[in-house]
């Protein structure tokens, strides 16, 4: 079993997903014509535009805060830290390239996650990648692989993974013990999964916000600090990227290390084409009334994760000029905190350990969300079947925070892997509905309306999209009353 599992991980991290997403992301960056440059601003005026929610869903900031909580990780902090240690300054610039173009995958995904939704037996939105591969395309196979797979690797053991994470941080910086910690935090994300996705939601929307602002404040101030280094670095990391600066601060690696690792690292910080954001665009309530605005909330969800948080942690540790490429030297977290000790002095480790406490326990939060989603669709969207998830994943993390949880993490890297292949077969099939959405949305805008989704222009999708959802009157569908 151990090696079929490692052969997963070998041909579809190291081969099929590392260049399938990024060839992906160029496709979709083409094939809605190149909307995350041509239309940005865009991408900020959904998200503003309202925090209404209904009945029946939640608020599109909402959804963009809980999608940020399972995004924004510890690979934001440590991830980054590797990709400099593996790929040189230059794997910083390839993490942006493949943000770009993510931005655009993302997009297209949770666009096609809103336009299959539909209501559980609570009226309550649901949807994801597993509905748009049952009602968009008609393959209930590949829905049960993929809801399957993300339960096992997003609702389950990346929670142990993470509650292990804040358990070391804890121990390092406050000397409490692992097992303290465990339940601790194993009861307070009880707390708040029990309380469904709306009790997500209203943390998510409080806590998000507050620790990403904290975060980046920090990184602004070293960047102030340091401001007569930062044109340099910024230099230094564009010449990296492409092998003009041998040997950049030891570093020898050269231009494929610095593209093959920023790529890396890039797609498993902002999650783009993987399917596990989509679950959750999908409970919004849409606001303007089309499918494409919750694409656009969720792509720029992927620009904030990795152009925003994980820049800020790469100009800290680059700016503090600790960085030791020789071999057995620091990398991951343990960089990341000599980088911050470096410049803030014994408040450093302090930091990390609130920082990686927030940002790994609102990521518990966030799984547990998208593994909802997937329960509705196998069928057991019940309050036994739910209860009995709630329950094993306080678990995982009560056990997580005790162990290393390197036994599992390989086969958890499979089912990602696994569910994020058949998400992007998915979106390559159903990639003309996308184009045709987004078409429509943006000739709306351009005519100075605010866009509207119309099922009666679109008689191709046959019933694979609930028309009840979809009907004209956009106020009686945000008020979650069923059309007359």
């Amino acid at each position: 079993m151990t090696a079929i599992v490692d052969f997963l991980n070998t041909v579809l991290w190291g081969y099929v997903l590392v260049y399938g997403l990024l060839a992906v992301g160029v496709y979709f960056t083409w094939r809605t014509g190149f909307l995350q440059f041509r239309h940005f601003a865009e991408f900020f005026r959904v998200v503003k535009s309202s925090r209404d929610t209904s009945t029946a869903g939640i608020s599109p900031f909402q959804a963009l805060t809980i999608s940020l909580a399972s995004r924004v990780g510890t690979g934001n902090l440590a991830g980054v830290a590797v990709a400099i240690y593996l790929g040189g300054p230059g794997a910083v610039f390839w993490m942006w390239m493949v943000a770009l173009v993510g931005m655009a995958t993302a997009y297209a995904e949770s666009t096609l996650a809103q336009l299959y939704k539909v209501r559980n037996a609570d009226g309550q939105y649901r949807g994801g990648p597993a509905f748009y591969m049952s009602r968009g395309i008609g393959s209930n196979a590949m829905g049960y692989v993929f809801s399957v797979c993300l339960i096992i690797s997003f609702g389950l053991i990346f929670s142990a993974v993470q509650a292990n994470s804040i358990s070391v941080a804890m121990e390092e910086a406050f000397s409490i013990p692992k097992l303290t910690t465990g339940l601790i935090v194993g009861g307070l994300a009880g707390i708040v999964i029990f309380g469904g996705i709306k009790s997500i939601a209203r943390v998510a929307e409080k806590v998000v916000p507050a620790m990403a602002g904290l975060y980046i404040l920090v990184a602004l101030f070293i960047v102030v600090v340091n401001i007569a280094d930062v044109p340099a670095m910024l230099a230094l990391i564009v010449k990296s990227a492409f092998g003009f600066e041998a040997a950049a601060g030891g570093f020898t690696g050269g231009f494929m290390a610095a593209l093959l690792n920023g790529v890396k690292r890039g797609l498993f910080s902002n999650e783009a084409g993987m399917g596990s954001a989509p679950n959750i665009a999908a409970v919004a309530v849409p606001d303007p009334h089309h499918p494409s605005s919750q694409g656009l909330v969720q792509g720029l969800g992927v620009f904030i994760d990795t152009l925003v948080i994980c820049t800020a942690t790469a100009l800290m540790i680059l700016l503090s000029g600790v960085v030791d490429y020789s071999e057995g030297a620091p990398t991951g977290m343990a960089l990341t905190q000599i980088a911050l000790e470096q410049h803030i002095g014994s408040f450093g480790p302090i930091f990390i350990g609130i920082a990686i406490l927030f940002f790994a326990f609102t990521s518990i939060i966030g799984n547990y969300s998208y593994a909802e989603n997937a329960m509705e669709f196998l069928g057991m969207g019940r309050r036994i079947p739910l209860l009995v998830l709630k329950l094993l994943v306080v678990a995982m993390v009560v056990w997580g925070s005790l162990q290393a949880v390197t036994t599992v993490f390989n086969f958890a890297d499979a089912s990602m892997a696994l569910m994020a292949t058949v998400n992007l077969i998915a979106i390559l099939i159903l990639s003309k509905t996308v184009a045709k959405l987004t078409r429509d949305y943006f000739s709306q805008r351009r005519a100075g309306k605010e866009p509207v989704f119309k099922i009666s222009e679109y008689s191709e999708l046959g019933d694979g999209v609930d028309q009840s959802i979809w009907n004209s009157d956009v106020a009686r569908e945000t008020r979650s009353a069923p059309p007359e």
